[in-house]
Parts: C-alpha cells; structure tokens; sequence
C-alpha cells in the first residue's frame, strides 16, 4: 500500500513541476491510485456528466455503486469547497463522499464528516513534501471507503429516504443540464410532450424545476414498481426493469421503456439511477410490504413510503401539491356512507357495488324543452349508449387510498355473498368499467396504480385466500387511473404525438373520454388541503388577462340560478 501511494505522490509531484498542471491533470493519477487499491473497482470520471453537476468519479465494484469523489485543484480550499452549495447538494444526497485536492482527503458518510487525512502538503518549486503518518491514515481512510457495503434494507421509511436523496440529485442534475445547455434531445422531447398534453408551459424557464421533478419522481417510482414485481431470473437491474411494471400501468409501462433504455448511459444522471437499482436490489421487498393491507394496522406501507418520500426529497411541494395522507377511519366513513346513500336515497340495492346500466346521452346534440332542459324524446337516432349507472372518480386520487378503500369494501360484501370463482368475471366486467381516478403529480399516480394492483392481486389476503380472490389482468387491461389535471378542460381530442411520447397523448384523451362522455354519479375523495391551488385561472392572450377554463368555472360557481 506504501509503494502505491508513494507512486501516486511521485506522479502528482511530476504533473506540478511541469507548472502547467490544473485540477484536471492530476486525475488520471487518483484514478490509478483508487483502482489499484481493489482490482474490482472502477473509478469512472465522465466530462460530461462532471459539467453537468455529478461529481468527478463515480467508483463501482462488480456494477455496484461504491462512492463518489469530487476533486479539486491542488493549493484551493477544501473549507471552501465544502461550504459550497454544490458540496452541499452532494452530502445530502450521496452516502459515501471523498472531498479532496489530492493531497488531503475529507471523508462524508450520509452528509456527516466521518475523517479527514493529508499525504503530505506544497513546498517550494513543485516539492511534494510526504507526510508518513498521514500516509497511514490515508491509507486506512480510503479502505474503510473503499470496503463499505450497504445494510439490507427492510423498511418503507429508510427505503424512501435513501430513494430521496437520489431523486434529489438526478433532479438537479436535470436541472443544470438545461440550464447549461447540455440537455439531451430526449430530456428536451420529453419536455415539450408533457407541456403539450398535461402542464402548459411546463417548457418555461420557471417552470424547469417542475419537469425535473416530474422526471426524477418517475424514475424512482417506476423502478419501485418493477422491483417491487420482480421475481428473477437474476438480480434485479436497469435494462429490463420496463418489463416488470405491472401491465396494469400501460402508460408508465411504455413511457418507462423509452427513458431506461440504452440511450440513459449518456445521460449525466445515469450514475444515480443506477445506484437507485443497486438500493432496490439490496431491499428485502417482503418485509417492506409485509403490512400491506393489514386490517389492524392504520399505516398503509406504501402510503407511508410515498409520504416519506416527498417529506425527504421536497416539503414544499407537499405543501404546495396539498399532498397530506386522509386517516383511514375518515375515509371508511365516507366510503360506507356513500354506499348507505346509493341504497337508500337513490333505491340502488347494490349500493356501490351496483352493476345495472342506464343510458347515457350526448346532451350537445339534444333540444331543450320549454324549461331549458335537455329533451330525451327528441334525442337523435345512434345518439344513446347504456352505460354503468353507479360510475365513480376521485378526482384528486393521490396513492388512491379513497379507490383502495372503495374496491376493498365491495370485495368484502362481494365475498359474504358470491362464490370465488365467479370474481373475475365481476371485477371484469362491473368493477374496472366503474372505477377510475384522476391525479397530477407523478409519485402518487404511480402508486395508486400499484396499491389497487396489489388490493386485486389478492396480496392483503391470507396466502390460502390468495389465489382464489387473485384478479389476472388481461394484456389489454388498465386500471382507470389516469395522470392528467382534473382542472384542465376535455377537449374533443388531444394533439396525437409521435414516437416514444405518443403514450402522452393517449392517456391524456383517455382521461378526457372520462371527463366528457361518462356520466360520473359518485365523485369522493378528498381534495388538496392547499390554501392557494397551483392552478392558475387566467392566461394572456396578447397583452390581455383572460379567464381560462379554471377562471370560469369559479364564476360559474358564483351563480346559483
């Protein structure tokens, strides 16, 4: 170990003598000193990826992430380096840090300062002046860093966390890839697809930190959902992990392919994502879930994990978004009178799990009566369609706790009165024809679809329940959870896209198809506690306020008759 460090001092010592040396120079130098401590690891510095806000090596043993190294030049200030908001930003997202200007080394684990130790220090005319005792820290500091190895990780909360704050960094190293100019076409395509079809000009300036965020939540979130219905050959990994979201989410399904594949080895961010695969393939996922649906356990671990997560990576969007878990009593209360209503008010015997049908009609196309109502006698010919009477939406869904709660309570009166076999078939065809839900922001959309996914799966039930209540969805199958703004007006159809993102496109005019042609009869939930929506109600035309869809349905609101 001496001979390996004396040789990296010799050659730092040779590349500052030339007088021509800058902090770049010395890096091929670290790079062998680090490799040749253990013949597995591979310390990889990336120029791209370094000027768009990664630090300077990424260190890997067998393809799991070990470290990272952020250099600088020789004779700068490590105190000011590590005062600085990008040494910062690093410390809370990255576990396992060496700050150095290669001759002393500072070691952070998890933000904290674990030890610091100096090869030596500048003397006069590119001298290298070796420090022996300092050496023998040296050397024991870098193998203690070189030898970490991550605990299993069996909880919701420290899953989410450690999840957090590498959504952390790949957002702003998004970030600062537009704002550098160094983003890829892909990043760029993207972007311009969501602004297109679901938040208007999220392709703004000010809006940069919006899309990021969006991104980074999709990354996690769908890896989540892959590791979470992974089940082998082979550890779990990045390639291939599309295939392993459940086909239950065909938008994330597809959209997940077009942004994991082989083209995310360019990206500057790549390195984080792929530590977030070494974390979830380090994750006993049975006993993170193991509460999932537990009749007396109040905290839903997924709910948990998502509420986590966002109080980790963003706290102000959760204030901003509203986002706040609704207790489970309150929200078996307003499901249970919900069901109380439709028997007894309306006179449907089945309550929420009522199945007939009634007609549904295009009211654009209907004459109104002498009272200003629509005239159904006078309907059109091949203007009437029977469709499910009992519809219901939430239509600020979140992790789908009121959706969860709904399917969960007519399963439970489904099973006190009907054969398990004859399941499917109801859930086929008088449960997912019925059910849907609206959301905006990426995370929970993602796990409102995995939460009823499991619910259906049977997953809550004992294992000899299991495969009798289990639903098998078909290939063409979705749930009716949609990623779109409730508050955005159906147009007739949305602008159809091309390429990867035509799957925004899709599901946009799928959630307008809700919004416009199904006669909703239940709307529950519980919507944002947010004391100013992040909505706007007013746009420009010209150099001219006007209401937009939002602003007018308040002044709406104003009306009574």
């Amino acid at each position: 170990m001496s001979d390996v460090i004396k040789s990296y001092l010799a050659e730092i010592e040779k590349e500052l003598k030339t007088g021509r040396a800058t902090e770049h120079t010395y890096r091929p130098a670290l790079k062998r000193l680090i490799e040749s401590l253990d013949g597995r690891i591979s310390a990889t510095n990336e120029p791209k990826r370094v000027e768009c806000g990664a630090p300077d090596f990424a260190l890997r043993r067998d393809a799991l992430s070990i470290g990272y190294v952020e250099t600088k030049d020789l004779g700068k200030s490590l105190d000011e380096a590590e005062d600085s908001e990008q040494l910062e930003r690093y410390k809370k997202s990255l576990p396992n840090l060496i700050l150095t200007d290669y001759l002393e080394f500072r070691w952070f684990v998890d933000g904290q300062p674990r030890s610091s130790a100096r090869l030596g220090r500048m003397g006069k005319g590119g001298k290298i002046l070796p420090d022996r005792e300092g050496m023998a820290q040296t050397r024991q500091l870098l193998q203690l860093f070189l030898d970490g190895q991550p605990e299993p990780i069996t909880k919701p909360r420290e899953l989410s966390e450690r999840a957090a704050k590498l959504a952390h960094i790949i957002r702003d190293t998004i970030i600062e890839a537009f704002q550098k100019e160094k983003a890829s076409s892909d990043l760029r395509d993207l972007r311009e697809a969501f602004a297109e079809v679901l938040i208007p000009d999220l392709n703004r300036p000010e809006k940069l930190a919006e899309f990021a965020d969006m991104y980074a939540q999709t990354i996690v979130y769908g890896l989540f959902a892959a590791r979470c219905n992974h089940r082998g050959p082979g550890p779990f990994q990045r390639l291939g992990a599309a295939r392993e979201i459940p086909k239950t989410n065909p938008f994330l399904k597809k959209l997940f392919e077009s942004i994991t594949g082989s083209s995310l080895d360019e990206e500057p961010y790549v390195d984080f994502v792929d530590d977030l695969v070494a974390i979830l393939a380090n994750t006993d996922m049975e006993k993170v879930l193991e509460n999932f649906g537990k009749r007396t356990r109040q905290e839903d671990p997924i709910v948990h994990f998502y509420e986590t997560f966002l109080a980790a990576y963003d706290p102000k969007t959760r204030e901003r978004r509203g986002v706040y878990y609704t207790p489970e009593p309150v929200v078996q209360y307003i499901v249970k009178s919900v069901h109380h209503i439709l028997k007894t008010r309306f006179g449907l015997e089945g309550g929420l799990a009522h199945t007939s049908d009634t007609a549904a009609y295009d009211y654009e196309t209907i004459k109104l009566d002498e009272n200003g109502k629509p005239d159904r006698s006078k309907l059109p010919e091949g203007h009437r369609e029977e469709k499910p009477k009992v519809l219901i939406l939430d239509p600020a869904c979140g992790t789908g706790t009121f959706l969860y709660a709904v399917t969960d309570f007519i399963r439970a009166e489904y099973m006190k009165q009907c054969n398990a076999g004859l399941w499917s078939a109801y859930v086929r065809d008088h449960l997912l024809p019925r059910l849907f839900g609206f959301e905006l922001l990426m995370a929970p959309y993602a796990m409102a679809h995995f939460k009823l996914g499991m619910l259906l799966a049977g997953y809550d039930l004992p294992k000899e329940q299991q495969k009798q209540w289990q639903y098998d969805f078909e290939a063409d199958e979705r749930l009716g959870i949609y990623l779109t703004n409730t508050l955005d007006e159906a147009p007739s159809e949305w602008q159809k896209l091309f390429g990867a993102y035509r799957i925004l496109s899709e599901e946009a005019n799928a959630a307008s198809r809700v919004k416009r042609d199904l006669p909703i009869m239940v709307v529950l939930g519980n919507p944002p506690y947010s004391g100013h929506s992040a909505n706007s109600s007013w746009e420009m035309v010209g150099k001219k306020k006007k209401l937009n869809f939002i602003g007018q349905l308040l002044q709406d609101y104003y009306f009574v008759d």
